[in-house]
């Protein structure tokens, strides 16, 4: 009887858990310390979320530029974005090279986030994986964070086609729930 009550509570947590968060809208933020890493990586976020309904806006459609990230958090920006119905951000950043890293346990608001800046690249010579973190915020608060990792890269190339595969058999489908 016992077990039975254990396996029917652990079914229940993991169904509650298992719907993920239910993505509908996503500001996506890439940071990286060359500029067109940053293009590269939103553009295709952008490509992938859309593919699946999500509705999507990269950070280069909204500031111009060389612009500081903090002005994604004045006021005006915001209501312009809460009037074209997104309330969501996916920051993307390297978390490291040929090592298994785990998601940051550091919890910063997306105003803390957004004043690091990167020195990492989507790929380095003599990396042969690269591992990715996807951090998303709703309210300037974050709501979830998960690390991916690609191996057996070789360039910059390799490393956005293995993203692209792996993203959406791990990443997405918690995300969509």
């Amino acid at each position: 009887m016992k077990s039975f009550i254990l396996s029917l509570f652990l079914l229940s947590v993991l169904q509650v858990f298992g719907q993920g968060i239910k993505l509908t809208n996503a500001v996506v933020i890439a940071q990286f310390e060359k500029e067109e890493d940053r293009y590269a990586m939103q553009a295709l976020m952008t490509d992938m979320l859309q593919q699946h309904q999500i509705k999507t806006l990269p950070i280069m459609n909204i500031l111009k530029q060389g612009e500081d990230m903090q002005h994604l958090l004045l006021d005006s920006v915001q209501q312009v974005l809460v009037q074209k119905g997104f309330d969501t951000y996916v920051v993307v950043n390297v978390r490291g090279y040929d090592r298994t890293f785990k998601p940051s346990t550091d919890v910063q608001t997306l105003a803390e986030l957004l004043e690091t800046t990167s020195i990492y690249h989507i790929y380095r010579d003599e990396a042969t994986s690269v591992s990715f973190e996807f951090s998303v915020y709703r309210g300037g608060k974050l709501i979830d964070r998960q690390v991916l990792r690609c191996g057996n890269v070789s360039d910059r190339d390799s490393v956005l086609k293995r993203l692209r595969k792996r993203f959406n058999k791990k990443i997405l489908p918690g995300l969509v729930g």
